[in-house]
Formats: C-alpha cells, structure tokens, sequence
C-alpha cells in the first residue's frame, strides 16, 4: 500500500503542468505551440518571459522535492532514502514527462530530476548542478546541459557507493536522454540553435 500510494500520490505531483499554468497566468503565450511544443522551463523561456522561465523551473524541480520529502517524512528509514521515497521522486517524474491531463505530452524531464537528485541525495544534485551549468557555458545549448547533467547523476551515485540509487537514476537519465532524441538529431545536423545566438 505504501508503494502504490508513493506511485499515485507521487504521478499526481508531477503531472501538475506548472510551465503551462505559468504562462497562462503570466500572460505569455502557451509554450506548447513554439518550439520543441513541451512545458518545461527551457521552452517557458522561448515565450521571451525569463521570469516565467525561472518560476517554471523552480516549480518543476519542487514537484521532486515535496515526492520524496513527503513519503520519506511518512515512510522514514534509518539510512534513508526509504523506498517509497524514492519511488514516489520518480512516479513525480514520469508524471512531469507523461502527464495524463495533457495526453501524455509533458517536459523534458530535466528540472524535475535535479529535484528528485537533491532530496534523495544532495551530492548528486550538486553534481547535476555543476555539470550542467559546465555543460552549458561551454556548448551554450540547454539541451547538451540536461543530458550531460542526467548522466551525470547515476554516475555520482554509482562513484558515491550508493547502489540502492544507481539504478533509479540510471533509469530516470535513460529517459531525459529519450525525450531528448530530437535534439540530438539537430545536434549531429548543427542545427540546434545555441542560446544568446539568432
């Protein structure tokens, strides 16, 4: 029951479309018709609105957090994270990329996951950060940024001998990098457009 409370409760959380309930109030135009057509942050930023950009992102990343922290609070083990804790961050997940109220046409995954990261476990969040942050003022492409920092995370998790993560993690990145096909396409073509460019 603890488990499929964690799926339910957890789903429900990240399918709330905060990038499209943000434009919407802001004013700005739905992030789902320019673009890549998702509602993640990246795309929010596109509507020429960094302000809504910046909530979207932070909204995204909480709808993780609160996952995690509430059935880790409701679930607790004496080396955390539990397993519904983890289970409901990435039930928040698959709902922020897969929300039904949207016929299964959400974001990115990107946002979502660095909270997800940081409430199970700091060090990879940072690490998810640092590398994204790196990533982008290299390449100044968000979509290189997200990937990398995905990848990123298992990684840590895997260098930090937490292998009650791993795993959770190397499935949560598999997916950012999935959604991310288009843009690998147009990365390989050099016509992925580099922000701060025309």
């Amino acid at each position: 029951m603890a488990l499929l409370g964690a799926v339910l409760i957890g789903y429900l959380l990240g399918s709330i479309p905060f990038g499209l309930i943000v434009t919407r109030l802001g004013g700005a135009a739905d992030p789902r018709t320019i673009g890549s057509g998702n509602i993640g942050a990246t795309n929010v930023l596109r509507t020429g609105r960094k302000g809504l950009a910046l909530v979207t992102l932070l909204l995204d990343a909480l709808k993780g957090v609160a996952a995690v922290i509430l059935f880790g609070a409701l679930f607790p083990e004496p080396q955390p994270p539990s397993l519904p804790a983890v289970v409901a961050g990435a039930a928040a997940f698959i709902g922020h990329v897969y929300p039904v109220w949207l016929r299964f046409k959400g974001g990115k995954g990107v946002a979502t996951l660095l909270g997800i990261a940081l409430a199970l476990y700091w060090p990879c969040g940072l690490a998810f950060a640092l590398v994204w942050l790196l990533a982008f003022a290299t390449t100044r492409h968000s979509s290189v940024g997200g990937m990398t920092a995905a990848v990123a995370v298992p990684v840590t998790a895997a260098v930090l001998n937490r292998p009650d993560l791993t795993l959770a993690f190397l499935c949560l990145a598999l997916i950012v990098l999935w959604k991310h096909r288009a843009n690998v396409e147009r990365l390989l073509d050099g016509t992925e457009p580099r922000f701060g460019g025309r």
